[in-house]
Formats: structure tokens, sequence, C-alpha cells
């Protein structure tokens, strides 16, 4: 009897522990996630210094990495906004490559000053970014289906108004947009900048605890990160000036980290967005128009596409119609690898960014390698698969 009796108890015992495991492997997981990718990027580097015999991480190659990852950066600035509503958007290279392509035609066919070319391509990226939102939020066709007929028909008006060829070459001024570098002294006092900021930062996480009388986060893991932070901008900022200095283009993306992070965080438009993700429904009855917050992440997504099309044209000195041709692939990516929630609800700038930086890491150690172009198809979609597999297997079953 006494048996019989206990037997159900253990069980219960092991599931408990089973699922105790399980809750802790998932908030572990979830806390430290950046910190892991963090450590994945270092393992990358480490292995491609070492096949590359150091030309990897040498300052050249940094240099020249991260202004390559800056395009697919800011791209995921806003694409991780769209997916934390719950949606997708397959037309954002082929959008980068139609905008890249009218600023070429602008500043080489129609020699228009440059503050003229760049604000009728970022109202035309603003433009068609409400028009993919109109259709998805009004129109309710599935955004899926709105930004794969984007794909197909931007990709065609870029090739009409180019005739298929590359237009070239673009002003130095325009030049000067995607490769241009900050002076050495003004990149360390961006350094030091950046460091006092996360400081502060710090210091209000925890006087915000105080005051709501939430658990206090501990001095030492505060200090720790603050000086972890303060250690990765020596780093980056001595290595970069070791060369020629900060690109430009990581300038601009620095600047939108800080935009986007502060729109997700203390805005009422960023707590909608996470609203509409994580319960649309129960959003909209609460009397929130979710069809507005919807076109404006689209139109926010537009606006990225039009900023990273003017770069990545004047980084290569000129309009290729087969610009950011499979760069969706490579954003969508960058945000699951981040941490973004293929459900929507949940996500950062910051993770974004950091997957960003794996992809364009592959892709930068890859290519110096000779790696077959089908290998890197292979790997990046592993990737991806592992990082979605990740997502669910951390969330369990959350619809």
């Amino acid at each position: 009897m006494l048996d019989n009796v206990q037997a159900p108890v253990a069980a219960a015992a092991r599931t408990t522990a089973t699922s105790g495991s399980s809750i802790n492997f998932r908030q572990i997981f979830t806390q430290y996630k950046i910190l892991a990718l963090l450590v994945a990027i270092a393992l990358i580097w480490a292995f491609f210094s070492w096949k590359t015999d150091g030309g990897f991480t040498s300052a050249r190659n940094l240099s020249n990495l991260m202004r390559q990852m800056s395009i697919t950066g800011i791209l995921a600035c806003g694409m991780v906004f769209v997916i934390i509503a719950g949606e997708i958007d397959l037309s954002v290279g082929s959008l980068l490559g139609l905008l890249g392509g009218m600023a070429a035609v602008l500043d080489v066919t129609h020699q228009l000053p440059l503050p003229v070319s760049m604000a009728i391509v970022l109202a035309s990226g603003l433009l068609l970014g409400f028009v993919n939102g109109y259709l998805t939020a009004y129109a309710g066709i599935p955004s899926f289906i709105v930004g794969l007929g984007g794909m197909l028909a931007y990709r065609g008006i870029v090739l009409g108004i180019t005739d298929g060829s590359t237009i070239a070459p673009i002003s130095p001024e325009f030049e000067q947009l995607g490769q241009a570098y900050l002076p050495p002294a003004f990149g360390v006092a961006l350094g030091i900048g950046l460091f006092l900021l996360a400081g502060v930062l710090a210091w209000r996480q925890r006087a915000t605890q105080l005051h709501h009388k939430l658990p206090v986060t501990a001095t030492w893991r505060l200090a720790f990160r603050v000086a972890l932070v303060g250690m990765v901008l020596a780093g980056f900022i001595s290595t970069l000036n070791s060369y020629e200095g900060i690109p430009l283009p990581v300038l601009i993306l620095l600047v939108l980290l800080g935009v986007f992070s502060y729109i997700a965080r203390q805005t009422v438009f960023g707590r909608r967005v996470y609203a509409v993700g994580s319960n649309m429904e129960a959003t909209r009855l609460s009397g929130i128009n979710v069809r507005a917050v919807k076109l404006w992440i689209f139109g926010l997504m537009g606006l990225m596409c039009a900023l990273a099309g003017l770069i990545n044209t004047a980084r290569l000195a000129a309009g290729s119609p087969s610009a950011g041709m499979s760069g969706e692939l490579d954003v969508i990516a960058a945000c699951f690898i981040g941490g973004t929630s293929m459900r929507g609800g949940a996500g950062t700038v910051q993770g974004a960014l950091v997957g960003a930086l794996v992809m364009a890491s592959l892709d930068n150690g890859m290519s110096m390698l000779d790696v077959d172009t089908y290998w890197q198809m292979i790997v990046k979609g592993l990737i991806l698969t592992l990082a979605v597999w990740l997502d669910v297997a951390t969330r369990g079953n959350r619809r």
C-alpha cells in the first residue's frame, strides 16, 4: 500500500524537477543570450583568424567587416520591429536595390545635389514602406505575400530604371557617405562617451529598481557589465583607429542602435509594438489602433531600406541592379539569431545587431577562405534553422 502511494509521489517529484530544470535552462538562456552570441562571435573570429594566418582579425579586414555589417544592421533595426509585431517583410533586399539604384541615377544621370537626392530617396523609402504597411494592415493581405510580391516587383523596377547595367561613377561627395572615416580623436571621444553612457544607464537601472521596490541587480553584476562594455569599446576603437578610424556607416549604425533602442524601451509606440506581437486581439480590444501601429512599422522599415541603399551605393561607388540580392535572408536570420521570436512579441535591437555581426563574420570569413558559394548557403541555412529551433526550445508552446 505504501509503495503504491510513494510511486506517484516520486514520479511527480521527477516531473517537477525536470520541469524546473527546463524552466531554469530557459531563464538562463534568455538572460545570457547576448553573452552567448558574443562568445560565439569570438570563436568564429578565432577560427577564421587561425585559418587565414591572422588576416581575418587584421585592422583592415575588421574595418571592412564592420562596414559590410552596417548594411545588414541598418536593415535589422527596422526588421526587428516588423517581426516583433508578428509580421515579416521579404521585400527589403529588392527595396534596398531599388532605392540604391534610384540614388545612383539621381546622382549620375540627373546630377542632383547630394542633399536633394538623399531627401528624395529617403522619402521614397518611407512611402513604399507605407504602401507595404497599408496592404498588410488595411487591405488584409498577409505580409508574407506583400513582401514576396514586393521582392519581385521592386527588383523588376530597378532593372528598368538602370537598364540592367551598373550606374557609375557616382560623385565624390556621395562616396564619402559609405567610405569616409572618423578622425582617431573623435573615435576615442566616442568610446569614452559610450562608456560613460553605459555607466549612467546601469546606475539608472539600479535606481529604478530601488524606487519601485523590485529585485535589485547585484552591484558586482552591474560593475562587471560596465567593465565588459569598456573593454569591448577599447578594443574596438583601438583596432579601427590603428587602420584609418571608425567608418562613417558604423557611426550611423551606432546612432540608429540608440534611437531604436530608445523607441523600443521608452516610448508608448515601442510598448504597443510588443503588445501587438504578443496578443494582437487583446491589444485591439484595449483601444490601440493596431492597423496604425503596423503601418508605421513598415514605414520605418522602408526608411531603413532607403538609408541602407544609400550607404551601399556609396560603399560600392556605383548603383548595381543586383544590389541587395538575397539580403532579406541575412536580415531575417540576423534577427532570429539575435533572439527575436518568430512568434512575435519578443526581441531586442541590440540582439539583432549582434546577429547581423554573426552573419557578416561568416560571409567575410568564408569569402576569405574561398569557400564555394553553395557551402556558404548551406552554412547560413543551418545557422538560421538552429536559431529558430533554439527559439522554439526555450519559449515552449506559447502561441
